[in-house]
């Protein structure tokens, strides 16, 4: 027996829970689909925090993402008196020489900067001196540095995102099919059938949020384009919290040139007593199925050292928690919303490149939009599989 409906959202993570949400806004006939059961730990969108900030040194065209996920954010909690945004500020810090980069992208503090005066965004300009007056959790600097501080900014918590989008989708009328795997996809006439591990599913037209698991069940040429990170998160005990005021933003801290010098991380949560920090690596490629959802002691271990000692006030090697994420990444560590070059039924929206969250409540709005519409009040051209030399969708 077939399950059918318009529309079909498969992978509920940030961008599929979000797009199901803003489908069933619309009073749409819609069905996500999921093999685990989300918020889970096997994907992207877990590990309690995650960065947002609005001047987006990625490059402007991510602006007009950033600022509706956030105006829907507000939106959900006023709804659902969930609290998923936290603005206790951001700080992204770079040497004041040179052009230090991030996410491939050079002059990443003063990229962001410039999308913050284009979009109307407060923000301030700091240099060393004065980070290290302001938030002296910060320590070893140099004084020359220069820093984009957005008092707008500060973290989203990724669970409660999804958990808060799923709950609304379902009460508004949309279907969610929980530990269905996917095993096939393909487009057959006006519409897509889906056969999954619960049976087959149609649909006028699909969406595939599947993370790291989009490739391998796409094919080409996702296959070619789409790589898995695996990325870690580390949370070390601190002997001493009174340098964390209660303004200390989240950051990002590149201390030198390249995309390997560099950190980010939270604030202490209330209570907890630790400090939650990161770094990305991109040299190493797993695969969904086959990556190492542990952290090992030694991993933790090696952050701390080469990153963290003689950087952040009162934090200790001491690990607290650890665990691992995996990013989803392009050539050019920006984001896909396209569709299918073959399949013009299927919209994909994945490989988010490690700074994705933050845009996804847009995001999800966005592909409601093309769904339902055929086109998006924000443009998102500059996320066309075009840019990759691979053919338009017909």
């Amino acid at each position: 027996m077939t399950e059918r409906a318009d529309f079909l959202v498969i992978g509920l993570g940030a961008m599929g829970s979000a797009a199901l949400y803003q489908l069933a806004k619309r009073g749409a006939s819609v069905i996500g689909l999921d093999r685990f059961a989300p918020p889970h730990t096997m994907g992207s969108s877990h590990g309690e925090t995650r960065i947002t900030r609005q001047g987006i040194g990625e490059g402007r065209d991510y602006v007009p993402l950033v600022l509706a996920a956030h105006r829907i954010w507000r939106e959900i909690e006023a709804e659902t008196g969930a609290g998923l945004l936290e603005a206790c500020g951001a700080l992204v810090m770079a040497p004041g020489t040179g052009t230090a980069s991030h996410h491939g992208k050079p002059d990443f503090v003063r990229t962001s900067i410039r999308a913050a005066e284009e979009f109307g965004i407060p923000h301030e300009v700091l240099d060393g001196r004065e980070v290290a007056r302001r938030f002296p959790q910060f320590q070893g600097l140099s004084g020359d540095e220069v820093a984009y501080y957005e008092p707008g900014g500060g973290f989203v918590r990724p669970e409660a995102c999804i958990a808060a989008q799923l709950s609304r989708a379902a009460a508004l009328g949309a279907g969610i099919r929980t530990g269905v795997e996917v095993l096939s996809m393909a487009q057959e006439g006006d519409g897509v059938r889906v056969e999954t591990s619960a049976g087959t599913f149609a649909a006028g037209q699909a969406m595939v949020s599947a993370g790291a698991w989009t490739a391998p069940l796409l094919g080409a040429p996702f296959t070619d384009l789409l790589s898995v990170k695996r990325q870690l998160l580390h949370w070390y005990a601190l002997d001493d919290a009174r340098a964390y005021r209660p303004d200390s933003p989240v950051y990002i801290w590149m201390y030198g040139s390249s995309d390997t010098e560099y950190f980010y991380g939270f604030p202490p949560q209330p209570g907890e007593g630790s400090v939650k920090v990161a770094t990305e690596q991109y040299a190493a490629a797993t695969t969904a199925d086959s990556a190492d959802r542990t952290v090992a002691p030694a991993e933790s271990a090696e952050m701390y050292r080469r990153h963290i000692a003689g950087r952040l006030a009162g934090a200790t090697p001491r690990v607290v928690a650890a665990a691992a994420c995996l990013y989803t990444v392009t050539p050019d560590r920006g984001f896909i919303i396209d569709r299918h070059p073959e399949q013009d039924r299927i919209l994909v929206v994945s490989a988010c490149s490690g700074h994705g969250f933050k845009h996804s409540a847009g995001i999800g709005l966005v592909a409601a939009e093309l769904l339902t519409e055929g086109r998006s009040r924000i443009d998102v051209a500059p996320f066309g599989l075009g840019r990759f030399g691979t053919a338009e969708p017909a």
